[in-house]
């Protein structure tokens, strides 16, 4: 908390001038002996805070210089500089595997990217945590133009791509013993005389046909095909982080993200790492029958099912590219940033999925140990 509060984002302005961002040193005093344990906790909590400050850095930036190519150097750098593993694909990769967000970015001249980005620290064959995130750098709404005012606040939804890059940087900083894997569908929403229609029907990686309605409801094409891209990595567990909808704004405001998921256990110990990192979320329902709102005439599919529950039926469409692993949804549309004089990326769940993480891995390194001791 203590860096995470002296965060500064270095704008591009003409008045920047000291070149000095945040403190230089904190020190903590503490009615007890250092130990190794308070080391440990403490090594991990500045690892969290420079995950949140990457994540916050790439939200803040403006969408000419945050582009899909930026997200993809981003990447790059991250790997370079942390030991990670960084693989592109660009536009005509995409199109070989039927990947339906092309349809999204097709008006932008800033080319679609879907970036994995890996962190190898468990043992080699352990199945990995794969997180999944929303990388729009700019969402005009396309044809389905959104209105004018805080349009502005719309280079903040590749804030869940943001999170994923920040996570995997606290992973790689602190060493942790797991594997995972990021993957995050770059892409500008434009409009302009090649741009996806209402009414169009697309075709997605997993061979479902969806009924464009709205092509303001952009993020989950994307999402869809990341999903689906995800299954290659015959992941534990799937976790996607997106801004997704202005419905979970409205029904929890910007104290908690929205929470689904396919398996009870995996919602429980999101919900129970969002409370003790303060980074919340709250469970909301996900089933069968709000996915009577998604159908269509036209396709297997409609991209929105209306005004009621609009985030659960976006989470209910998501979901049906979800079927073959364990997964959860992180609606982070009314806590990614804040508007008016505070204006900015909040860098969350960056801790609540750092500690999922942490969690996970004390699971496995006591399952491993017990195993060392049954073959011994």
């Amino acid at each position: 908390m203590l860096i995470d509060g002296s965060y500064r984002f270095d704008a591009p302005k003409a008045e920047n001038c000291d070149g000095e961002r945040g403190a230089d040193n904190i020190r903590l005093l503490i009615p007890e002996e250092v130990t190794p344990e308070l080391e440990e906790a403490a090594r991990r909590g500045r690892a969290i805070a420079e995950g949140m400050a990457l994540a916050k850095d790439l939200g803040n930036l403006p969408a000419n210089v945050c582009t899909p190519e930026y997200l993809a150097d981003t990447a790059r750098a991250l790997a370079r500089e942390l030991g990670l593993e960084a693989e592109v694909l660009e536009r005509e990769d995409m199109a070989d595997l039927g990947i339906a967000a092309l349809a999204v970015g097709r008006a932008s001249a800033n080319p679609c990217k879907l970036i994995v980005l890996r962190y190898n620290g468990g043992p080699s064959g352990a199945k990995p945590i794969v997180l999944v995130g929303k990388g729009v750098t700019f969402d005009t709404g396309g044809v389905s133009l959104k209105p004018g005012d805080d349009m502005d606040m719309m280079k903040y939804d590749m804030c869940g791509a943001a999170a994923v890059f920040g996570v995997l940087s606290t992973l790689a900083r602190i060493r942790l013993p797991v594997n995972a894997v990021g993957i995050v569908n770059a892409v500008e929403n434009m409009p302009g005389g090649n741009a996806t229609r209402p009414g169009d029907v697309v075709t997605s990686m997993a061979g479902i046909t969806i009924e464009v309605l709205n092509t303001d409801a952009e993020g989950r094409l994307g999402l869809c095909d990341a999903l689906t891209y995800a299954e290659c990595f015959d992941p534990a567990y799937v976790v996607d982080i997106a801004t997704l909808t202005g419905a979970c704004v409205i029904a929890l405001g910007h104290v908690a993200s929205g929470l689904y998921a396919n398996d009870e256990a995996l919602g429980r110990e999101l919900f129970e790492c969002g409370t003790e990192t303060g980074d919340k979320a709250w469970p909301l329902p996900l089933w069968d029958e709000y996915l009577d709102q998604l159908k269509s005439n036209f396709a297997d599919l409609a991209n929105i099912g209306g005004r009621p529950a609009g985030s659960v039926t976006a989470a209910c469409f998501l979901g049906r590219f979800a079927k073959s692993y364990r997964w959860a949804h992180l609606d982070i549309a009314g806590t990614n940033a804040r508007s008016g004089n505070d204006k900015g990326a909040t860098g969350r769940p960056v801790p609540l999925l750092s500690e999922f993480m942490i969690r996970y891995s004390e699971r496995a390194d006591a399952r491993a140990e017990r195993g060392l001791r049954h073959a011994n």
